[in-house]
């Protein structure tokens, strides 16, 4: 991933040094199991440990005349070690190193974007209890439909959050899968406990069963899962870019001073990191169809996968680690206007209240058809003329039948949508009973 996009705690992840760490992690690690059982000195895993270093230079150095990535990093660990280098990757193919090495890589990703949505739902949270009365219009189809708050909808981004928070805890829990099982995953040449014991010190499962790799399903539902927060945070972004619009304006990024909106246009505050997490996540959704491809090899394994994850392995958590933060930091500096929220819930001058009065006038008696046709009529004549919806129903014979002018005013009330407000609350965030009927 370029550096733009890229956070230092997550990109070291995925550097060369702590990658070819984590090979050595493996092969010496299965070296200490074979000592427990007979077949390594002691004194050679001593030796090893001791002398061990891990030269990037000198690896990539090999593997010109090598062509195998492995093969290079094991000649360049022995040349330093000298004769106990030999003990080294007994009875293993090289996928017992790179697929138990990768699982590590995955979950220690996986626990820093952890840590990026737990800040991100902290935010969510503050903001939705502060916004929790900041009435606004909800829309469908880009429509006005009925009222709702600010703090609802943030209250809905942060549930949905928590959803992928728990499905990136059970993808971790899948991808952190090791296996030591030999070329074909027959355990031929190495004892079961070998991989009993390394991926026990590595916090990983044994996979039960295994060809000459871990099979990529696995992946794909991780890659597959970041794709899901990624989208999550594009339908966020989207929003913003919604409400930020000249003619709505009912929340825009914040805009820092000296900040440029336009080369050619001074007045111009874009919605620029908006902009650039949905476009992110169109890169993000890519990864994932790729990691589907990659379940699909040819009998017990090629490596057709090899190179596609070598790219979305540390590109697509490291883009998730940036669009995470770069969300959180937006959403925590986000300039809201209830103002002008409500100047737009009235601006279509209560058409909004029609579902209420459709109900009110059913509830006196009329036929569900009758009042449809009946508060249809009169909030169409509203949309058209500009006219008060409430002073229309008021001056309808057909209405008056069934609601008097009082009747109106209780109805034409915004605190009605309002009033399961703290029960949704309570069950989002904690505390709320589930409303039981007889």
């Amino acid at each position: 991933m370029i550096a733009r996009y890229s956070r230092q705690k997550m990109a070291d992840i995925w550097s060369a040094e702590n990658r070819y760490r984590k090979w050595f992690d493996v092969e010496i690690l299965a070296c200490e199991a074979m000592v427990k059982l007979g077949k390594v000195p002691a004194r050679a895993v001593k030796t090893i440990r001791e002398k061990a270093c891990i030269d990037a230079k000198r690896i990539d150095e090999i593997e010109k005349v090598t062509k195998h990535d492995v093969i290079a990093f094991l000649t360049s660990v022995t040349e330093v070690v000298g004769e106990d280098g030999r003990f080294l990757h007994m009875g293993m193919t090289s996928s017992d190193v790179l697929d138990t090495s990768y699982a590590v890589l995955l979950k220690e990703a996986a626990d820093l974007l952890l840590d990026d949505i737990d800040q991100l739902s902290a935010i969510l949270k503050k903001k939705a209890l502060e916004h929790k009365n900041t009435l606004m219009i909800g829309r469908s189809h880009g429509i006005h439909a009925e009222p709702i708050t600010f703090g609802l909808k943030m209250a809905l981004w942060y549930q949905e959050m928590q959803r992928n928070r728990h499905r990136l805890v059970q993808a971790r829990n899948s991808v952190s899968t090791g296996k030591i099982s030999g070329a074909v995953g027959t355990f031929s040449f190495i004892d079961p406990y070998v991989e009993e014991y390394v991926c026990g010190k590595l916090g990983l499962q044994p996979a039960p069963v295994s060809s000459q790799i871990v099979q990529r399903d696995r992946h794909a539902e991780f890659f597959t899962m970041l794709a899901i927060i990624a989208s999550s945070l594009d339908k966020f972004a989207q929003e913003i870019r919604l409400l930020q619009r000249t003619e709505v304006r009912e929340a825009e990024e914040y805009f820092s001073p000296g900040q440029k909106g336009s080369s050619a246009m001074p007045h111009k505050r874009n919605p620029v990191l908006s902009e650039n997490l949905s476009g992110l996540a169109r890169l993000m959704r890519s990864y994932a169809i790729a990691s589907l491809e990659d379940v699909a090899l040819w009998h017990e394994r090629d490596i057709s996968h090899s190179s596609v994850e070598r790219v979305i392995g540390p590109d697509a958590t490291i883009l998730l680690d940036f669009m995470l933060a770069r969300f959180t930091g937006m959403i925590d500096k986000l300039v809201v206007y209830p103002e002008k929220m409500l100047s737009n819930l009235q601006m279509t001058h209560g058409v909004v209240f029609s579902q209420m009065v459709l109900l009110a006038l059913v509830e006196k008696g009329t036929t569900r058809e009758d009042a449809y046709a009946i508060v249809q009529r009169n909030a169409m004549k509203s949309w058209q003329e500009g006219t008060d919806f409430k002073e229309l129903l008021i001056k309808d014979k057909e209405v008056a039948k069934y609601l008097k002018e009082k009747d109106l005013s209780r109805i034409f009330n915004v605190n009605n949508f309002l009033k399961n407000l703290d029960f949704i609350f309570k069950r989002v965030f904690g505390g709320g009973k589930r409303l039981r009927r007889n």
